[in-house]
């Protein structure tokens, strides 16, 4: 699984970048600081089941903090992508390939409007334009990518179609489900050049779900102009966010400054012997904090994994009893599993010899046997019984 940070220059992608992985990169206050595409591990955030089950947990593929699991997601932070990037423009191409296998895109959006759509300072840019260039931009490169293919698919089936796109990340029912959206159900594939384009924004929308991340809260318009993009946009989800400051509390967490677990409405100051700049900063941080709920960033993740991607969360167990695995660890791996996933799916994603030998499974909450066909629920503790191979 991959998210995708995509945005215009000089929005903030590599600070939200850097807040929300810890990895070090550019940044700087001009255009294309991002050439090469920034890669690192992000988590999203739940609570862990040994809240509710009260036991310690040892994680293994995951970290909990306080009974609170935080689980890995690959991301990726792109170069800004200026309008006709589809044309080649600035580093457009480029960052039109490097999204191509995200399965979720979050926008980050400069919401005080001090940069324009080329990432060059303003005093009064709409930042409603970036939305609307951004996926005008996405929808007319999959459209070019249709037309240059469109010999190989016009007349065509659907499969011929499914074919081309694959290729970007899209599944085969993704496309099934754009074509019905669009209207476009006839058997042959023999579209107008408007038929192309809507179809790409369906399979956009589908395919390539964006989040708002309405950037750079601290700055005075910044209010004012998250108001009018949620009339703009009454169907998108925008989420105010100050990456610069989760960014800084990360590090002060880092460095034992602070005590902060990522999408905390606060945080503990441990060393009081900070200098008064730090202090100040800090109080900075935590006034906007109380005002917005959080910086952020983590609701923008998590909302992109569980909202947009429909995923779940599962802890497979070998002991249903201790809640643990062979070698005695407590719930120690968290997997990420699609929502409507059954036992004989969780089985399969452990490894393939579980799938094939599938006996049932049990619910380690109630203790109850389930079959293979048993729809997995968020939190669930899952012990696989399967049958000895040959």
């Amino acid at each position: 699984m991959l998210i995708g940070l995509i945005g215009k220059p000089n929005a903030g992608k590599s600070t939200f970048f850097s807040a929300s992985t810890l990895v070090d990169v550019a940044i700087a206050n001009y255009p294309f600081t991002t050439i090469e595409p920034n890669k690192g591990i992000t988590y999203v955030r739940v609570n862990c089941a040994c809240k509710e089950l009260k036991v310690t947990c040892k994680p293994n593929n995951s970290k909990c903090e306080n009974g609170i699991r935080l689980i890995p997601i690959a991301t990726l932070d792109v170069a800004g992508l200026v309008p006709g990037a589809h044309t080649g423009k600035g580093l457009g191409n480029k960052f039109l390939d490097d999204l191509r296998n995200a399965d979720a895109l979050i926008q980050v959006v400069d919401v005080s409007g001090t940069t324009d759509e080329e990432g060059k300072e303003s005093t009064s840019y709409d930042p409603a334009k970036e939305i609307v260039f951004l996926e005008n931009e996405i929808v007319e490169w999959t459209a070019g990518i249709i037309r240059r293919a469109w010999s190989k698919v016009k007349g065509g089936n659907r499969e011929s179609l499914i074919s081309l796109l694959t290729g970007l990340g899209i599944k085969k029912e993704h496309v099934e489900i754009a074509i019905n959206q669009s209207y476009l159900t006839s058997e042959n594939i023999n579209w107008s050049d408007g038929d192309i384009l809507l179809f790409s924004k369906k399979i956009r929308e589908i395919a390539k779900p964006i989040i708002i991340a309405a950037n750079k809260v601290d700055l005075p318009k910044s209010q004012e102009n998250i108001e009018k993009l949620r009339k703009d946009f009454p169907n998108k989800i925008i989420y105010p966010c100050y990456a610069e400051g989760e960014l800084a509390l990360r590090k002060a967490n880092e460095k034992k400054l602070i005590r902060y677990t990522p999408g905390d409405p606060d945080f503990e100051v441990i060393d009081k012997s900070m200098a008064e700049k730090q202090v100040m900063a800090l109080g900075f941080i935590r006034n906007l904090m109380k005002r917005y709920g959080s910086t952020g960033v983590q609701e923008v993740i998590n909302n992109a994994v569980f909202k947009q991607l429909n995923l779940i969360v599962v802890y497979p167990v070998e002991d249903e009893n201790k809640y643990t695995n062979n070698f005695g660890a407590v719930l120690p791996d968290a997997h990420l599993i699609q929502q409507g996933s059954t036992a004989l799916d969780l089985a399969a994603k452990i490894h393939s010899d579980l799938a094939k030998h599938f006996i049932f499974a049990v619910d380690a909450k109630n203790k109850m046997r389930v079959g293979k066909d048993y729809k997995l629920k968020n939190g669930d503790v899952i012990k696989i019984i399967a049958g000895k191979g040959e």
